[in-house]
């Protein structure tokens, strides 16, 4: 047996700390190899952090709420992996295995079969209807992977802690041919009695030697309610929102912004959309929105003007090759995240409307993992959705620039035609964009947003989806 140390992950190329959540195992647990060990929170997301290696975990080194910088140490497994990583100090002895917990009924939690045990998995298709429950970031991905339903995963049993699905649970259902879950189960194999050993009846205790084992009751820490001054209430910054309050305050001091305006007629966008929104709802099950087409747009003007996909580096300017596109979404709290789109250029309409979905519905249920947040060069913010026509957006440091999209209004406009002018009605809207001015002159600042809005108008109201 090896005694390793479990470290703080590197979690973003930006992020160089993390706070302790929650713990969602003991000491004396006994972990599997990519099984979640705890959850940590970022300046960009929360997240659970998985165990590298297996084993039983010995000593947690950092408590919940505690600030760990990336690569220090914050628990320590033993492992039968030999060199499995850096050997941790000695210390007291491991705290025995903990033994089964007993359920919400007073019964022991069910046997746990050996990985992938098709016979097992079959056998536990009987279970409770869980909508919403949290999944980690390897659940999912290994779901995508197999064809795993996102409805099948909300029945599906899970044997980790307060019954959340883990690795083993899902490579056990998968290799179990995926039988049916919840309401289709009713013709599923039903659970043999000698599946699952029985837990030895409960003791009757007498009350006095029961009083006598019970601790003292704990005194319950309730926290203080809002300090209320005659017509003020003070209320204390979220974690999230103590972040965006910094983060802004850090690119206002660092970037000197400068903001341009241009105003585009979008009336054949508009056209097409309503046209192919429902069509598209109904082959797709999903929103067919604005968005998609903005992206698009800025990814051909970075295209044209690289100079705004770069970064500042000291006295040097870096830039850079992809072009990832961060979409600012909010969240149900009100506070805002950025989620990135990789290699925006690189995508059709189609793939750009099913990212911008993916991440927008993960934004909302806080299921983004440090990956959807981290690389963006350029980013979109839409604040025509909350009914503005335009905006000064703040820059997201380190880039160098960030365009607003304001809301789509109806106005007369004059429209030349081989007859003649004439007055008609067309779909307009603002696009503002801020840059920072020690690299981005007024020049091209100023073409890269009229180059956007030069896409824009000149959609294509033939495009297929």
């Amino acid at each position: 047996m090896a005694r390793v140390e479990m470290t703080m992950p590197k979690m973003g190329e930006s992020i160089m700390e993390g706070t302790v959540l929650k713990w969602l195992k003991q000491v004396g647990d006994t972990i599997e190899q990519d099984e979640s060990v705890l959850e940590v929170a970022t300046d960009k997301v929360d997240t659970e952090v998985p165990a590298i290696y297996a084993g039983v975990l010995q000593e947690i080194l950092v408590q919940e709420g505690q600030v760990v910088a990336v690569g220090a140490p914050i628990a320590i497994m033993e492992t039968d992996s030999a060199g499995a990583g850096v050997a941790a100090p000695a210390s007291a002895p491991a705290a025995p295995q903990a033994a089964p917990a007993p359920s919400s009924n007073g019964s022991a939690v069910p046997y746990l079969p050996e990985p992938h045990d098709p016979q097992a998995a079959k056998a536990a298709v009987g279970a409770e209807h869980q909508p919403g429950r949290f999944l980690s970031p390897l659940v999912l991905s290994i779901a995508r992977e197999e064809g795993v339903s996102m409805a099948d995963l909300e029945y599906l049993p899970g044997t980790g802690k307060e019954n959340r699905v883990t690795k083993k649970d899902i490579l056990d259902y998968v290799a179990a041919g995926k039988p049916a879950l919840g309401p289709k189960a009713a013709t599923a194999v039903a659970v043999a009695p000698a599946a699952q050993p029985q837990a030895p009846a409960p003791q009757p205790v007498p009350a006095e030697t029961q009083a006598a084992k019970s601790p003292a009751p704990q005194a319950t820490s309730t926290k203080p309610a809002p300090s209320v001054s005659g017509g003020q209430e003070l209320i204390e910054m979220d974690r999230m929102r103590k972040m965006i309050a910094q983060r802004m305050v850090d690119s206002k001091r660092i970037s000197p912004h400068v903001t341009s305006f241009v105003e585009a007629d979008v009336t054949d966008i508009v056209n097409w959309r309503n046209k192919h929104k429902d069509a598209y709802k109904k082959r797709e099950g999903e929103n067919l929105t604005f968005t998609p087409i903005f992206i698009q747009a800025v990814a051909r003007a970075i295209q044209d003007f690289p100079m705004i996909n770069v970064s500042i580096d000291g006295d040097y300017i870096v830039k850079k090759r992809d072009i990832n596109i961060g979409v600012a979404v909010a969240l149900p709290s009100g506070n805002l995240i950025v989620p990135v789109i990789h290699n925006a250029d690189q995508l059709n309409l189609n793939g750009l409307t099913k990212k911008v979905n993916d991440l927008a519905n993960r934004a909302r249920i806080n299921k983004l993992t440090p990956a959807d947040l981290e690389g963006g060069t350029y980013t979109l913010s839409n604040v025509g959705s909350f009914g503005n026509v335009m905006g000064t957006p703040i820059i997201m440091q380190p880039q160098v620039a960030i365009m607003a999209v304001g809301a789509i209004k109806k106005k007369p406009a004059v429209i030349e035609t081989p007859q003649g002018d004439l007055i008609g009605i067309r779909h307009f809207m603002f696009l503002s964009h801020s840059y920072d001015h020690r690299v981005v002159d007024g020049s091209l600042g100023g073409m890269f947003v009229r180059k956007v809005a030069d896409y824009l108008e000149q959609f294509d109201p033939n495009t297929a989806i």
